[in-house]
């Protein structure tokens, strides 16, 4: 591939900034439609005014997976995860070497993430759940859809974090 062929960092950033407002807004319908289920689980253990589904257990803990991964990706991509300033005095550049120490961490675990979430899912692949009759693969792949993402919006920090370092600000 060509310099003339690759994609501009334009597109690649409009692409990215395109993936967090979906996964935004799906995490917006996750957390809503995981209400339905809790609500349900709810109603029916302390009145007689619908029976006990017991699928809604099952369904509610899918969701909730797929909540938390959702929302760890958006925490990747805003930078928005547990951080610790122990060289507070340091400089721009400075700055950006530390967090690319740290971002070198986080992309080990997304490469676990990705690797292990293979296993995981390759695993599951023509399972179903006991009670919602649920693919299990649709559980277990977000795992490596979290680590693929963790590493897609990394290499974009990498790229803003090495530009720093190699100005010299």
């Amino acid at each position: 591939m060509t310099t003339k062929d690759a994609p501009s960092p334009g597109l690649w950033r409009r692409f990215t900034a395109a993936y967090e407002r979906l996964l935004s807004h799906l995490v917006v319908v996750s957390v809503g439609v995981l209400v339905i289920p809790v609500a349900l689980q709810i109603v029916s253990r302390y009145t007689d005014l619908i029976p006990a589904y017991i699928w809604t257990e099952e369904m509610a803990r899918f969701l909730f997976i797929w909540t938390v991964m959702i929302g760890a990706i958006i925490g990747v991509r805003e930078a928005k995860h547990f951080d610790v300033d122990l060289l507070p005095g340091l400089s721009r550049r400075g700055d950006a070497i530390m967090r690319i120490v740290s971002r070198l961490a986080v992309l080990v675990m997304a490469l676990v993430f990705i690797s292990a979430g293979i296993e995981f899912t390759r695993f599951a692949w023509g399972r179903i759940s006991e009670l919602a009759e649920l693919p299990l693969w649709l559980i277990h792949v977000a795992w490596p859809v979290t680590g693929l993402s963790w590493a897609i919006f990394l290499g974009e920090q990498f790229v803003d974090d090495f530009k720093i370092v190699m100005r010299g600000a």
